[in-house]
């Protein structure tokens, strides 16, 4: 009897790592907001500054947002990647490592405090996201035709 791992195709190894790169880029995020929160003096549990009591608060605001941002789509794009995956490894991959790269920017962006910056290179993002919608669709018909 196999067991689950010997019945993954071999590139789905790709598939995960991507999944640590983008974790290590969210933990990277992470540390951000929290050295912004220092430089700005914005304490814990406040998500976001106030403008009328902190002149940085935009700034601040905006470290905070591209991190949240990132967290708030965290959970479509992981499940589209290892859905999808498991039919197409290497696209869905290749499609989270552009995604990981686009988000990079996005924050790196969004962290200048002109949140129109967000989206010189961040704004790809969602094509990649709508590949792994198509493969995670592959997928599911795969299943659904299967003999």
């Amino acid at each position: 009897m196999a067991t689950a791992v010997e019945l993954l195709p071999r590139e789905y190894g790709y598939v995960v790592l991507v999944l640590v790169l983008y974790t290590f880029l969210n933990f990277w995020m992470a540390g951000k907001v929290g050295k912004a929160r220092k430089k700005y003096k914005v304490p814990y549990p406040t998500l976001y500054a106030s403008e009328s009591d902190n002149k940085d608060a935009k700034v601040f605001n905006c470290v905070q947002r591209g991190h949240q941002n990132s967290l708030e789509l965290m959970p479509l794009f992981l499940v589209l990647l290892l859905l999808g995956g498991l039919k197409h490894p290497c696209i869905s991959a290749g499609l989270g490592l552009f995604y990981t790269v686009t988000r990079y920017f996005y924050f790196k962006g969004y962290s200048t405090g002109d949140p129109e910056n967000r989206l010189a290179v961040g704004k790809y993002g969602f094509l990649a996201l709508l590949g792994h919608i198509v493969c995670t669709i592959s997928f599911g018909v795969t299943l659904l035709l299967r003999g």
